[in-house]
């Protein structure tokens, strides 16, 4: 009788842990798409804003149409990808774009003090420290996500309900991005 209740009691105890395994697993991976998702609305946010942009540059250069069509070209390709991977490139290529935009924007010094060109500037500035906090936390979420995919006895969990490991967000050409600035005077 002991043996059997002792068995039980054994039984219960790796059906809770199997449990409670599954239910963090599920946790965690909508914590994942929530947390993508907010990486989404920022740049929903960014690409409408970098709009309003070109059209405010557009203005004072109408006659660099050709930055204008590179910056528009971008945003479209950005506008359309899914996967994080996927997005951190276009994203980089978006980017990459935008710096141009600004470059044309340097040459015109009635520009660059317009009240509504400074506004967006601003904004835009804004808008990417948000990305950059929901990048933060959308890959500590997927690390933390990916760890317990691996991990025994999770794996055991993971495997058998087929969760997969979700993408990080990270930056296209990282040794490019990690060097310092050069400055020169």
């Amino acid at each position: 009788m002991i043996a059997i209740l002792v068995i039980l009691g054994i039984f219960i105890i790796i059906v809770s842990l199997g449990i409670a395994i599954y239910n963090k697993l599920i946790r965690l991976r909508n914590t994942v798409k929530s947390s993508w998702s907010d990486i989404d609305v920022q740049l929903k946010k960014r690409y409408d804003l970098v709009a309003n942009l070109v059209e405010t540059v557009k203005g004072y250069a109408s006659h660099e149409k050709y930055v204008f069509e590179k910056v528009a070209e971008a945003r479209s390709m950005a506008m359309k990808t899914k996967s994080p991977a996927d997005k951190a490139k276009t994203e980089n290529m978006f980017t990459e774009t935008l710096k141009s935009l600004f470059a044309v924007a340097e040459a015109y010094p009635e520009l660059k003090a317009n009240a509504n060109f400074m506004q967006l500037q601003l904004q835009l500035k804004e808008l990417e420290d948000n990305i950059e906090y929901a990048r933060r936390y959308y890959n500590a979420v997927v690390r933390d996500f990916n760890i317990l995919i691996e991990s025994f006895p999770s794996n055991i969990i993971a495997t058998s309900f087929n969760f997969k490991q979700e993408e990080f967000f990270q930056l296209e050409a990282p040794d490019v991005e990690r060097k310092p600035v050069k400055v020169s005077f």
